[in-house]
């Protein structure tokens, strides 16, 4: 046997349930195309009925659509229970859903209304996401719990305030859930990328896209890489597949190393050096 060919037909999620919530669009969507791809039985969740719908019809039987308000608990509970109803059971929750605001950096320009809109999706989502995917995973005694966060829960000032707020207050129940979990044979993980061009409102204007990325991959640390939204989906695959069957507790920053690093001295270095010539 041809071992790429083996590896290439290998379904890391064969025979899996998942939900992903925020799955229409981004990363997603590229997460529900992937967790398709290797197998798993895929319901989307989000409030874009059209974009949702449209996925579920091009994927096949096997991915199905849920209109769902993350922050409306009645929505969420509609959605674990219509999951568990059709396939019996369910073995991972990824809760990927999440917005920001626009006021990036500026204290002084966020509005309370616009912290509660970020913290109530972003932070009440993935806690009810949470809560009512263990409801069902604490009886089976397994499962797999998933966030995405931010590379903004390891280094400043890489969002605004209400949105590094939002994503650091998961990284905080991530490592309590794992605590409490754990204890019953559920997993508990963390994908935390740099900047992706897609759903950010920053981004959302940019003209063109390609270029977007090329400029945020020049800032970045790692050269010669871009970082798409199908790069955060397999991150999350792996946290998602047995090849991570004992992880749990995890925040996996897909960042390119950009979070350990301040280049500061390099180029204060640097710039000395181009003074002396």
């Amino acid at each position: 046997m041809n071992p790429a060919s083996s590896a290439a037909s290998y379904k890391r999620l064969e025979g899996k349930v998942a939900i992903i919530t925020g799955g229409a669009s981004g990363i997603g969507a590229s997460t529900v195309q992937l967790f398709n791809e290797h197998g798993a039985k895929v319901v989307i969740a989000d409030i874009q009925d059209n974009l949702g719908q449209t996925l579920a019809d091009k994927l096949g039987e096997n991915v199905s659509y849920i209109h769902c308000d993350v922050s409306n608990e009645e929505d969420i509970c509609n959605l674990i229970d219509t999951t568990v109803a059709k396939y019996g059971t369910l073995d991972i929750m990824y809760n990927n859903a999440g917005i920001c605001d626009s006021a990036f950096g500026r204290i002084l320009e966020t509005t309370k209304s616009d912290l509660e809109r970020v913290l109530n999706v972003n932070v009440v989502g993935a806690f009810l996401g949470a809560k009512h995917a263990a409801r069902v995973m604490v009886p089976q005694r397994k499962g797999c719990i998933l966030f995405t966060t931010s590379a903004a829960t390891s280094i400043a000032g890489l969002s605004s305030h209400a949105y590094a707020a939002s994503k650091c207050g998961v990284q905080g129940l991530v490592r309590n859930l794992t605590a409490e979990l754990g204890q019953h044979g559920i997993r508990v993980n963390c994908v935390s990328p740099y900047a992706v061009v897609t759903g950010m409102p920053m981004f959302e204007k940019a003209h063109d896209p390609a270029l977007m990325e090329m400029a945020l991959s020049g800032i970045g640390n790692l050269q010669g890489q871009i970082l798409k939204a199908e790069g955060v989906a397999k991150a999350a695959l792996y946290l998602a597949s047995d090849e991570a069957n004992y992880v749990s507790g995890l925040n996996l920053l897909v960042d390119g190393g950009y979070s350990v690093v301040n280049p500061s001295m390099t180029k204060f270095v640097e710039s000395l050096g181009q003074l002396k010539k």
